[in-house]
């Protein structure tokens, strides 16, 4: 039993030993960590205890208390890695995140700055000092960009608009006035390149039954046209009539600007010979003229599906045709087919505008061989409730038309299946009638018949 006791009291001592050892050291556990290594040590807690060794060898030990301490061996990078870590996000978008946060932070501060730069910049102007535009001519970036009304349609009149060669010829036997267009040189530039799309348009005054146009030439100031015209007109009525030619500038969407005209008195010429010559363009009279409006339709032809689609789009600055300064605008849509009315349509009414939006999309049945034939009239009219409704103005198209309006249905007709849309200046209703010549036919009633 001595044996026993001895063998267990020897036990306990070898156990307790370390412990001891590291109490009576005075000196507090250093963590063990390789060298050369970024691995994170954790911190060793020691908890508030009481260790009571044994008797060794029949020697009291006094307890010793060990109090609350914490052994920290951690360093700046491994707290980092540690709170990112615990963050749910891989590494590459926590970094791209932060990269935003100062990039943002960056752009703000440059904004910042600018502003208070040009706040400085403000306040060392001189607030007296006024600048004087009487000067400059239409010279500033004003003038550039946003021209006046008049000068957006006609230009300068002091700035050279080009030259125009003509040539008149006159047979009394036949009363026929032939007007030919030769060329023009050095006109005025109405594109932003420096270029311009010129075409000559023509008619007599006073009547303006007829009125021509010749083809457009695209991107040039020195047009060859070639072209000839002729005027049925009595000899009286010859020497009391004027020949007005005007250049005119091309833009598909929006109004042609006009370069420069001719006016020819044409009691003052000599019909004994042809005359050609050059002539100077001036610049186009503004009050002549009467201004009817402007429309915007689009053409689609399928030939397959034998469908003709227009469509109504818009129209700007119409004639006031109410007292009130205004209008009451619809479109007629009507086809003609071998001079007898055919088809027709017609949108709904805009009430008190003189710039309507309709976009009304209408389609008709006509086949190959009566697209070539037919004539597409499109004419603006006024609503009144109480007395008849009046036309504003009209323009025809088809192979047989002339100037923007051929070249519009020349368009539809090259891109099958694509709708075409251009602008087109509105014409007086009585020389449209006169050019379209329509047969007059009676319908009986009840029969649907004509003759």
């Amino acid at each position: 039993m001595c044996n026993v006791f001895a063998l267990i009291s020897n036990l306990q001592v070898w156990s307790f030993r370390p412990i001891c050892h590291l109490i009576m050291s005075n000196k507090p556990p250093v963590a063990r960590s390789q060298a050369n290594t970024n691995s994170p040590v954790n911190p060793i807690h020691v908890t508030n205890s009481t260790v009571t060794p044994a008797h060794v060898n029949n020697s009291p030990v006094t307890p010793v208390p060990v109090t609350n301490s914490t052994v920290t061996a951690t360093t700046g990078p491994g707290f980092i890695n540690g709170l990112l870590d615990k963050i749910p996000l891989p590494r590459w978008a926590i970094y791209a995140i932060l990269a935003l946060i100062l990039l943002v932070v960056l752009i703000c501060l440059l904004c910042i700055c600018v502003k208070c730069c040009c706040r400085k910049k403000k306040k060392k102007k001189n607030p007296d000092q006024q600048i004087h535009l009487k000067g400059l001519n239409g010279s500033t970036t004003t003038a550039l960009v946003q021209p006046d009304t008049d000068d957006a349609d006609y230009g300068s009149g002091d700035k050279p608009r080009g030259r125009l060669l003509y040539s008149l010829e006159y047979s009394a036997p036949t009363s026929e006035l032939t007007v030919g267009v030769k060329q023009a040189a050095a006109l005025k530039a109405m594109d932003l390149g420096g270029t311009s799309d010129p075409y000559v348009k023509m008619y007599l005054l006073p009547s303006k039954s007829k009125t021509y146009e010749t083809k457009v030439f695209r991107k040039t100031l020195q047009p060859v046209f070639n072209e000839q015209f002729k005027f049925q007109i009595s000899q009286a009525e010859l020497s009391e009539s004027t020949l007005v030619m005007q250049v005119y500038d091309f833009n598909r969407f929006s109004k042609h600007d006009v370069i420069g005209e001719l006016r020819l008195q044409l009691s003052s010429v000599d019909w004994n010979h042809v005359i050609e010559e050059w002539r100077d363009l001036t610049e186009a009279s503004k009050f002549e003229q009467e201004n009817l409006g402007d429309i915007c339709l689009s053409l689609r032809y399928v030939p397959t599906a034998s469908k003709l689609t227009v469509d109504i789009l818009e129209a700007k600055n119409l004639k006031k045709m109410d007292q009130g300064g205004s209008s009451d605008p619809y479109v007629k849509i009507q086809l003609i087919l071998d001079r007898k009315k055919w088809k027709k349509k017609k949108t709904s009414v805009k009430k008190k505008t003189l710039n309507p939006y309709f976009n009304e999309s209408f389609t008709f049945d006509v086949s190959f061989d009566q697209i070539q034939r037919v004539r597409l009239v499109i004419s603006v009219w006024d609503h009144d409730n109480v007395s008849r409704n009046d036309a504003i103005g009209k323009i025809f198209l088809g192979c047989d038309a002339t100037g923007n309006q051929l070249r519009h249905w020349a368009d539809m007709l090259s891109n099958p299946r694509r709708p075409m849309a251009q602008w087109h200046t509105l014409l007086p209703a009585e020389q449209v009638d006169g050019t379209l010549a329509l047969k007059h036919t009676i319908k009986i009633p009840f029969t649907g018949k004509t003759f």
